[in-house]
């Protein structure tokens, strides 16, 4: 047994081993929300400042002026270069999926507890329990590395066999 691990496995076990899941979830959820949206917010605003700065160097009054002139030159490709990286984070961590997937296993995971407790304690099954419970970790773990990897996770029966 491992230190978080009581001696016994009982009901208690089982509904805390839920709630840091739940909790997990929910909080992951929330990170990635804010990573979603605060990466399109930038997209937008550095893509419409990309159009922006480009249509102004070419006003005259810019293409006169030796210091503005280089601002503006300069300052064109560097906001390309963020827009080109925003995107490409966004591209490659899925915040938005990422974001709807712990939602969506969260609940799943308040179903299962509910169901859980909703059992008359004598007709509860620990040990079926935690194989629920694992097997939605597991099977969002398999998701969440099938999305940003787009690689699957082989369990360790089919990598011995």
């Amino acid at each position: 047994m491992t230190a978080e691990q009581p001696e016994k496995i009982d009901d208690a076990y089982v509904l805390k081993r839920y709630e840091n899941s739940i909790k997990y979830y929910w909080g992951a959820s929330r990170n990635n929300k804010k990573a979603y949206k605060f990466s399109r917010i930038l997209t937008i605003v550095l893509g419409a400042l990309v159009t922006l700065v480009a249509s102004i160097s070419s006003a005259s009054f810019i293409a006169d002026n030796e210091i503005a002139n280089i601002v503006f030159a300069v300052l064109t490709p560097l906001l390309a270069v963020a827009l080109t990286m925003i995107s490409g984070f966004s591209q490659s961590f899925h915040w938005g999926a990422t974001w709807r997937d712990m939602i969506v296993n969260a609940t799943r995971l308040e179903g299962a507890r509910d169901r859980f407790l909703a059992t008359k304690e004598e007709e509860r099954d620990v040990r079926k329990e935690l194989d629920i419970l694992n097997n939605l970790i597991i099977q969002e773990t398999r998701n969440f590395f099938q999305r940003v990897l787009d690689s699957e996770v082989k369990s360790d029966d089919k990598e011995q066999g």
